[in-house]
Parts: C-alpha cells; sequence; structure tokens
C-alpha cells in the first residue's frame, strides 16, 4: 500500500471543484479543506475526512481512497445545498483528473446523506466519493 499519492489527489480535487463553471456560479471560489474563519457563512463546499484502503497489486503499489466533499449553507430549506452538492458530484464522478503524483484510475460516488445543522438553521450534504490510484 502507499498513501503517496494522497497530496496529490486532493490537490487535484480541489483544483477541479475551484474550476469548475457551474460549482463556481453558486460558491464563487468558496472550496475549503477547513471550515473558514468565523464559522462560515453562505455556501461552501469543504474537502474532507478521508479514509484510505490498500489496492495494490502484482503491478504496483495503489490505494483506494473514500473521502467526503461537504456542503454546508445557512440557506433555509435543501434547495440550495442540493443544488450545489449536484455540481460537485457533476465536477467529479468520472473526471479524469492529471496528479502531479501517481496516476487516477477512476473517480465515482458512492453516497450521501443530507442533514440539517445549527439547530436547523442550516443545511449540510456530505458525499462520499471512491478514487483508485495507482502511486
Amino acid at each position: 500500500m502507499s498513501y503517496a499519492v494522497a497530496e496529490a489527489l486532493q490537490a487535484a480535487l480541489y483544483g477541479r471543484l475551484l474550476g469548475d463553471e457551474a460549482l463556481g456560479a453558486l460558491i464563487g471560489g468558496a472550496v475549503y479543506d477547513a471550515v473558514p474563519p468565523g464559522a462560515g457563512t453562505g455556501t461552501f463546499v469543504l474537502i474532507g475526512p478521508e479514509e484510505v484502503r490498500d489496492a495494490s497489486d502484482k503491478t504496483g503499489d495503489g490505494a483506494e481512497h473514500r473521502f467526503t466533499v461537504s456542503v454546508v449553507t445557512d440557506a433555509m430549506g435543501f434547495e440550495r445545498a442540493k443544488a450545489t452538492a449536484v455540481a460537485v458530484s457533476d465536477a467529479l464522478v468520472g473526471a479524469d483528473l492529471v496528479l502531479n503524483r501517481g496516476r487516477l484510475v477512476s473517480l465515482g460516488f458512492l453516497r450521501a446523506t443530507a442533514k440539517r445543522v445549527s439547530n436547523g438553521a442550516g443545511r449540510r450534504i456530505d458525499l462520499v466519493f471512491r478514487a483508485r490510484v495507482e502511486a
């Protein structure tokens, strides 16, 4: 197993989300890997936790990264959050990302969870994706 591609994968994901026109129309450049100062207002995207498992085989080192991308909004109702989550999904599913180390073999959607947060004043959707990489 190798964790060698983790940083390269995150950088490519960040670049893809930040450069996506449909997502940009909804949130501008509000793509982060930590909640922004002031606990964040408006609608933003967080590249979040990941779990990595060995996917090496006789041809070389590889890993499966299961990572969460969260849509967080203080907008009432789920409409804004879901529109943003759709844009995130559209930007990532099947994307052919170029990594500065290693190679992306596949990128797909696994599941999503939508919930109310902040005592019902906000919404959060956690989208879980699976990326298979080779080192």
